[in-house]
């Protein structure tokens, strides 16, 4: 099917970074995990099993583990994203392909995570893709306000001059296309297996394959 005329109008290309500009298949998030775990262990002083159920409740109820830590606990983020951030790249390969397809889109290139930049610097700089994008965004240019959070996207949008109107939103979690698509973004779910949703445009399994048809 030919997607081209849908995004005819964009000019601003908003990629989130994990599970998103490498696949899920990469397993980072596994890593990240067991970071997140062992912080909040030892940053509240609770056995793993209670830290899990805290760090997944969290991720549920405020978007991200951090979110919740800061708004219960009043923890101070950069520590913490500095450590469960510190993980091993060195599985994830250069994708020439997702890189060419990038570097064709017309207008400007975003990268916003719930991650840190530094973070999504290094992942950018694995995957090939450094060089490509206008700026790069991290949960801490929303004021540590995660995605799914209108506020977020709007703090972020607002930094980066893009007109939600005219932009498009890659994401692997549906939770943050809804607001992207109430602020009149062309939404495309990346993922292996897609989630029909009132606010989800299109589904991809092939990020590059996709943006090569555009």
């Amino acid at each position: 099917m030919n997607h081209a005329p849908d995004f005819a109008h964009v000019t601003a290309w908003v990629f989130d970074l994990d599970n998103t500009l490498y696949p899920p298949e990469a397993r980072l998030f596994d890593q990240i995990e067991v970071r997140m775990t062992a912080w909040v262990m030892e940053a509240l002083g609770i056995e793993r099993e209670a830290a899990d159920a805290l760090r997944s409740r969290y991720w549920a109820d405020y978007g991200t583990t951090l979110a919740g830590l800061m708004e219960v606990h009043g923890l101070d983020p950069a520590p913490y994203l500095t450590h469960v951030h510190d993980i091993s790249l060195d599985h994830l390969e250069a994708d020439d392909a997702l890189a060419a397809a990038i570097k064709a889109l017309p207008g400007t290139r975003f990268v916003y995570t719930n991650g840190s930049r530094p973070y999504a610097e290094r992942v950018i700089a694995a995957r090939g893709l450094s060089g490509l994008f206008d700026d790069v965004f991290g949960v801490e240019h929303a004021g540590f306000r995660p995605k799914p959070e209108r506020a977020a996207f709007e703090t972020v949008f607002a930094r980066a001059g893009l007109d939600p109107t005219r932009a498009a939103m890659f994401e692997d979690d549906p939770r943050n296309l809804a607001a992207p698509h109430a602020m009149g973004m062309r939404t495309v779910h990346v993922a292996p297996e897609p989630q029909p949703a009132p606010h989800i445009h299109h589904h991809t399994s092939n990020l590059a394959a996709f943006l090569s048809g555009l």
